[in-house]
């Protein structure tokens, strides 16, 4: 059986971040994702919020021309942000909950809660041939949610493990991996990410069935002294070799 490989997706939100922090036009999410892929990323991750606290309408057709590779937008159940995300047509979009008083997302999205419009949306996507995942927590009823609603994938929350204290952690590791086979039995693509940084992925980017992992806060905060495409390859390094120890 062909070993499948375990993809990085870069998320450049906070590289728009600094840049609202002074206005202007520096430093350019899309020269950042130029600069990601360089350095081995195969996606590039931005959310639009409704707020637009970072990412801007304006950044999204500048991406697609500076990039070649899948883009996958973050975006919240909001009318607007959905008819935005069916005529920019991003190779994947990632629907996750979203609060205003929040400093990143916290949480994984309530399926369960929004399946009527998910059922009745996520058809709209796949017309456009846009991939649909949906980011949750590991949790089996909202795991079963996600294939029932139709998304093509779930991108399992790793905030619970990532914030763990060294006694919790391993729990909180094992519920990582039991979610990514279970919604993989469900025929559904895994994904995984949020607070993944260059100290605690190794065991996350050893779960086999884990197709990529989406990555942005670390991986910008280390480039501050790096650069960004050394940060994107010391990532994809620790990336591979963690993958490559849970085949031997």
């Amino acid at each position: 059986m062909k070993k499948r490989a375990l993809l990085l997706g870069v998320n450049i939100d906070h590289v728009a971040t600094l840049r609202e922090a002074r206005g202007g036009d520096t430093p350019s999410p899309a020269e950042a994702a130029v600069e990601a892929v360089r350095g081995g990323a195969d996606g590039i991750t931005f959310h639009l919020r409704e707020d637009r606290r970072h990412i801007q309408d304006e950044d999204l057709p500048v991406i697609r021309r500076r990039v070649r590779v899948p883009l996958n937008l973050e975006m919240a159940l909001n009318p607007g942000i959905i008819e935005i995300a069916l005529d920019f047509k991003p190779e994947k979009v990632c629907i996750v909950p979203e609060r205003r008083q929040e400093v990143t997302t916290e949480g994984g999205l309530d399926v369960l809660r929004h399946l009527s419009i998910l059922k009745r949306r996520i058809p709209d996507f796949r017309d456009k041939k846009i991939e649909v995942s949906l980011f949750v927590a590991p949790s089996r009823k909202q795991i079963e949610a996600a294939a029932y609603a139709g998304a093509d994938a779930i991108e399992i929350h790793t905030g619970a493990y990532a914030n763990a204290s060294p006694k919790n952690r391993r729990k909180r590791f094992l519920e990582v991996r039991w979610a990514a086979a279970f919604a993989h039995r469900l025929g559904l693509k895994v994904n995984a990410g949020h607070g993944l940084d260059y100290d605690n992925v190794a065991a996350i980017a050893a779960i086999p069935d884990l197709s990529e992992l989406n990555i942005g806060h670390s991986i910008v905060s280390r480039s501050v002294f790096t650069g960004l495409r050394e940060a994107v390859k010391s990532m994809r390094s620790k990336m591979k070799s963690a993958r490559q120890i849970s085949r031997g």
